[in-house]
């Protein structure tokens, strides 16, 4: 009666952007039958690291990662916002009344 985890990758969606979106299924297994079971998922952008990832979700990147998605997903990108000192460069100009 012992009980064991598995964690599965059930589900791998490819947005337009080309995020993919994976979602693992973790189940208890007793005496060969699912017990319990629930879902987690993640996201992996365009040029990410895919070090420890499945191997299924890899080949999935390496085909629709190309060049051209992971250039045009990075210029989608917002750009940095300027570090400041936290001054104002405005000035501002008392006005009357």
């Amino acid at each position: 009666m012992a009980l064991e985890e598995i964690t599965i990758c059930d589900k791998i969606e490819v947005l337009a952007t080309g995020t993919l979106q994976v979602r693992q299924r973790h189940q208890i297994i007793k005496d060969g039958n699912e017990v319990a079971a629930n879902f987690s998922r993640y996201c992996l952008c365009p040029g990410d690291d895919l070090t420890g990832q499945p191997d299924k979700v890899v080949a999935i990147a390496n085909a629709t990662w190309t060049d051209e998605v992971i250039a045009a997903y990075q210029a989608s990108l917002p750009a940095e916002p300027v570090a400041t000192d936290g001054a104002s460069d405005v000035t501002e100009t008392p006005t009357e009344a």
